[in-house]
């Protein structure tokens, strides 16, 4: 396993799921292919449809992969409601990623839709009287 830094996308509220990195991943590969199939149309240089080509499998490998991860997260949802809800929280992680060094999500940061947003119907999803953050009480501040 490489230990490369990685960018890992927070959305406030909710913790992501892997199948959403596989979704970036499937259409940054797919925009690749087309700007290389618009290089071989501009330039007619083989190489450049050729490597679209190439890209293209990758492309359909990657489509597999996210079809494997939503199902698990599917399945989760279906057999363990409750542990899906505490995945999507961040309270733990979801069961098909790493386990070891798992951080709760920081929740400091998240917004009420009925206090902070005026969402009237946001009432029955309150956040406001939740406990302090624990990631920050285990990590330290975002």
């Amino acid at each position: 396993m490489s230990e490369d830094a990685v960018w890992v996308r927070g959305v406030t509220g909710i913790q992501l799921h892997h199948v959403t990195d596989l979704q970036d991943a499937r259409r940054f590969l797919g925009n690749a292919v087309m700007a290389l199939s618009a290089a071989h149309v501009r330039t007619g240089d083989a190489r450049f449809s050729g490597l679209a080509d190439q890209l293209k499998g990758v492309v359909a490998q990657t489509n597999d992969l996210e079809g494997e991860a939503r199902e698990s997260m599917h399945r989760l949802h279906s057999t363990d409601p409750e542990r899906f809800v505490r995945c999507r929280e961040g309270e733990e992680p979801w069961p098909d990623e790493l386990q070891a060094g798992f951080v709760p999500r920081h929740t400091c940061r998240d917004e009420c839709l009925y206090h902070d947003h005026e969402v009237l119907d946001g009432i029955l999803q309150c956040t406001c009287g939740r406990p302090p953050c624990r990631a920050c009480t285990i990590a330290g501040a975002p």
